[in-house]
C-alpha cells in the first residue's frame, strides 16, 4: 500500500488561461483541487517538486496531503497534462478525498517466477493482455502494483484476475467475468 505523501501548494488569486501562464512563468505549475462536495480550490505547485513526482512513477495512485495556507487537502490526482513539445507539466488535477471514500484507480500488474513455469522454460512468449487493472478501491488501501506468480504455467495456460489476491475492500471494475491479464503463447 502507498503511504501518503505531503505536497506543498500555493493558492492562486485567479483562475484562467492568463494566471495559468502567469504562474508557469514564475516556475510554478498550475493545479485545481475538487470534488467532495467542496468548492473548487486553485493552487499552484513548485515546478521542480510536481516534475519528479509525475516522471518517479505512481503518480496516478498516490494519496497526498495537500498543504494550502496552512490547511491539508487529502486528495489523489486524478490528471495530468505535459507540454507537446517539451513534456513539462502544465496543470495538474486533483480530487478531493472525503472520509472513507474510494476512488477508481489503474493498478499495473507484475509478474514473478519466470524460471519456474515449464512453458516459459521450453521458448513460450509471456503474452500481456493487459499492464495495468482498473480498481475500486478504498484510498487507504491503494496497492502500488497487483502481483502475479508464474509458477508451475505450461504453453497455452491463461492468468485471471482471479489468480491473485486483491487488497481488502478492492474490487475490479470489470465484475461481470473472470477476465485474463496474461497468458503463456506458443513461440
Amino acid at each position: 500500500m502507498s503511504q501518503t505523501k505531503q505536497l506543498a501548494a500555493q493558492r492562486r488569486g485567479s483562475a484562467g488561461k492568463g494566471a495559468a501562464r502567469q504562474v508557469r512563468r514564475e516556475g510554478r505549475v498550475p493545479a485545481v483541487v475538487y470534488g467532495a462536495g467542496e468548492p473548487p480550490v486553485a493552487i499552484s505547485l513548485d515546478f521542480v517538486a510536481a516534475n519528479k513526482l509525475i516522471y518517479a512513477g505512481h503518480f496516478l495512485t498516490t494519496v497526498f496531503d495537500v498543504e494550502v495556507d496552512g490547511a491539508k487537502i487529502r486528495a489523489i490526482p486524478r490528471d495530468y497534462q505535459l507540454c507537446a513539445i517539451t513534456d513539462r507539466p502544465l496543470h495538474i488535477d486533483f480530487l478531493r478525498l472525503g472520509k472513507d471514500s474510494k476512488v477508481r484507480v489503474e493498478v499495473p500488474v507484475h509478474f514473478v517466477n519466470h524460471e519456474a513455469s515449464p512453458g516459459l522454460k521450453r521458448g513460450g512468449v509471456l503474452n500481456i493482455v493487459r499492464h495495468a487493472v482498473e480498481l475500486m478501491v478504498p484510498a487507504e488501501a491503494i496497492p502500488d502494483s497487483l502481483t502475479f506468480d508464474l509458477t508451475g504455467l505450461d504453453l497455452n495456460d491463461t492468468i485471471h484476475i482471479s489468480a491473485t489476491k486483491l487488497p481488502e475492500g478492492a474490487r475490479p471494475t470489470i465484475a461481470d467475468r473472470d477476465f485474463t491479464i496474461a497468458t503463456i503463447a506458443v513461440p
